[in-house]
């Protein structure tokens, strides 16, 4: 797993309509490596210990309020102070008027110096948001992801299983395709993964028999998406009539991925099962957990039964309540 990503500058300044002030060379050969922004009042009052010159700096209304306070040449020897720790890019915020000797002291040192209208405020979480989503840790696994009643589910199992066909179903039935084949997971926060498809590929489904076909083509547009959070992963395997399967719902089953663990469960395939059904009804119950109402424990409780009398999945098992 590869952590080290980086985003070009002109990808930045396209996504934000930033106005160029001034910058050294072309934005797409500028890279930016880090996730984290600064406010550098601390640094233009002269406190450099802890600067770090990979971060973006911001500039608001208070970095101008505190400049204001000294003469032209005050000003313009702090700004030389901050500028000569060449700083990965400089944004002044606000369409705030920058002074020609502001603009000159960025090009003497080579800093690429922009400007927003979005306030200071609006535009750093917007920018913080952009680089923990194109910089996050990922992975890339072989699967399909959809969006099925606003819930990120990922299939995972074995080539053949019935990945893109129960895909192909549900996209039929009014819900989503983000990626078929080959998903690529972002750790966008302490919380959370998103996914999506490689450029390459996106939109695409392979359907043994059938071949390739583009999915936002032949069903439209609302029936794709670039990017959704993962909030359920399902295991799809062929049926083992060894094996034991959940009936009862109770336990809570997770996937590690990136260090975060991701509710799970896994669903025997068999001919005759609808498994687009059996998805959907998958992510409505998810939905319902989410909420904080468990249909397994509500029965429970029903019956008055605890988790202790829970009939367990096997053979030789008391008799489910089903």
């Amino acid at each position: 797993m590869r952590t080290n990503f980086k985003v070009s500058l002109a990808k930045i300044i396209s996504e934000f309509s930033l106005e160029i002030l001034n910058i050294s060379g072309e934005p797409a050969d500028i890279m930016i490596g880090s996730s984290e922004i600064n406010r550098p009042g601390l640094h233009m009052a002269g406190y450099f210990e802890f600067f770090d010159e990979n971060r973006i700096q911001i500039i608001g209304k208070s970095e101008e309020g505190f400049l204001m306070r000294f003469t032209d040449e005050k000003a313009s020897q702090r700004l030389k102070e901050f500028f000569s720790r060449k700083p990965a890019a400089v944004v002044v915020c606000r369409g705030l008027e920058v002074s020609d000797s502001f603009i000159a002291i960025a090009k003497e040192y080579g800093v690429p110096l922009l400007r927003s209208t979005e306030s200071t405020s609006d535009f750093t979480s917007a920018l913080i948001a952009f680089l923990n989503l194109h910089l996050a840790p990922r992975v890339t696994r072989h699967g399909v992801l959809v969006e099925v009643y606003g819930e990120g589910i990922l299939l995972l199992g074995e080539s053949g299983v019935g990945k893109s066909e129960t895909a192909i179903e549900l996209v039929k039935r009014g819900h989503r395709l983000i990626a078929d084949d080959a998903v690529e997971i972002r750790k966008v926060s302490s919380k959370s993964l998103v996914g999506t498809a490689p450029d390459n590929i996106r939109h695409f489904i392979e359907l043994r028999g059938i071949g390739i076909i583009n999915a936002s083509r032949i069903f439209g547009a609302g029936s794709v998406k670039l990017t959704e959070k993962i909030d359920l992963v399902i295991n799809l395997e062929q049926w083992d009539i060894n094996k034991v399967y959940d009936r009862m719902g109770l336990e809570n089953h997770t996937t590690e991925i990136l260090g975060l663990n991701i509710p799970s469960l896994t669903i025997p395939v068999k001919p005759g099962r609808n498994l687009a059904v059996i998805i959907e009804v998958a992510a409505m119950n998810s939905r319902q957990k989410k909420l904080g109402y468990n249909a397994a424990e509500d029965l429970l409780k029903r019956l008055g039964m605890t988790d202790d009398d829970t009939p367990s999945s096997g053979d030789n098992a008391p008799v489910n309540p089903f």
